[in-house]
């Protein structure tokens, strides 16, 4: 089901052109001096749309640096004034949304520590109710896309219609080269769930690492996101919060040249031939997989039936570690991504556990329902 949002295109609140819309400034607002030399440096590259900078920073732990503090608003207004860049800037209570309007910020932005508490994200809601300003939503720090689109809904139920989501990846108990997990395919989802939401990529807190960001940068806009927010400082060796992740603007400007922009279609008569060709060959197999998989699940319901009669339980580990061992090697000489064959695996594993739970517990239920109508 499509999410009934009210939503502005996003060219009517932010400009927009043949460029990705590029997002750019520190992570945090550090010194005046820092942050209006770093305006400075992004206006002058004429590839940046907007600057962003923390004035509030919600730390992990107490003694860490949590910004600069309302002071860093006037700074910004500065900035502003001195390169034309409209700003924005994350919000986390009712009173930051307060002090940033006043201060004339242009967009704000719930973070993703925000996103993961509905108490939160409502009372920044109602703090906007009345306002016309463009809100952008980060996904929450766990892969939950009920939270993300709940706070998208009470942004937007709050009148917000010039709305965006930010996807800047997940966190992970496991270490990877990502300090957080893309995990794009929720990304995708929420995008299949409301096409017309604007969806801007974060590739420096998905990377956590600089060197990764142009590699995210460019999947992400493979994947017909509308833009991205990149850190940037004009000199991160010495940034006071995440300067692994930061890039010069010189850098930045290295980044966006290197990207290859993809249009999502084509009116190339013979090119969308072909595609639909492809695709209606695709259709045909997934017809064919869907029929397959309903006569499997036939089977496991016999299965099922069968342990029933012969007192055998339901989950035997071995032979699903022979299922799994057996399939994954043969999709792997077919060219299937191992992980990719593994998690098809568990969704028809699980299916056919249901099926055969189902047939067990059957005579159980049917008892159960008897006597709610005795």
């Amino acid at each position: 089901m499509k999410l009934d949002l009210n939503i502005q295109p996003l060219n009517t609140w932010i400009k927009t052109g043949k460029e990705p819309l590029v997002i750019a400034g520190p992570c945090s607002a550090e010194t005046e001096d820092q942050l209006v030399a770093t305006a400075h440096l992004l206006a002058n590259t004429g590839r940046v749309t907007a600057l962003r900078a923390g004035i509030w920073k919600p730390r992990t732990r107490p003694g860490e640096f949590e910004g600069i503090g309302s002071i860093g608003l006037e700074w910004l207004k500065r900035a502003k004034a001195e390169t034309g860049l409209p700003t924005t800037v994350e919000v986390a209570t009712g009173k930051h949304v307060e002090e940033a309007l006043k201060a004339g910020v242009d967009i704000l932005w719930v973070g993703a520590r925000s996103t993961v508490n509905p108490f939160t994200v409502q009372e920044i809601a109602d703090a906007l109710k009345g306002v016309d300003v463009p809100v952008m939503v980060k996904n929450p720090v766990n892969p939950d896309l009920s939270l993300w689109i709940g706070a998208l809904e009470r942004i937007n139920n709050a009148g917000i219609t010039k709305l965006a989501a930010i996807h800047r990846g997940f966190s992970s108990y496991e270490k990877t080269a990502f300090r957080n997990e893309p995990m794009w395919d929720i990304a995708i989802h929420l995008k299949t769930l409301a096409p017309n939401l604007p969806l801007i990529c974060d590739p420096s807190h998905i990377s956590g690492n600089r060197d990764l960001i142009g590699y995210i940068s460019q999947k992400a806009l493979d994947l017909d996101m509308q833009g991205l927010m990149i850190e940037s400082h004009i000199d991160p060796s010495v940034a006071w919060t995440d300067a692994k992740q930061q890039v010069t603007p010189s850098a930045l400007v290295d980044i966006i040249d290197r990207l290859t922009l993809r249009k999502p279609e084509t009116r190339d008569a013979e090119v969308n031939d072909k595609l639909t060709e492809l695709r209606n060959n695709i259709d045909k197999i997934d017809d064919l997989i869907i029929q397959k998989m309903a006569e499997r699940m036939n089977i496991a319901e016999q299965i099922g039936n069968y342990k029933k009669d012969n007192n055998i339980t339901i989950l035997q580990i071995n032979r699903w570690d022979e299922i799994l061992n057996k399939r994954v090697n043969y999709g792997k000489a077919l060219k299937l991504h191992p992980d990719f064959t593994e998690k098809l695996l568990e969704l028809i594993h699980s299916e056919s556990i249901r099926k055969q739970t189902e047939v067990m517990n059957k005579d159980v239920a049917g008892q159960a329902a008897d006597k709610l109508h005795v």
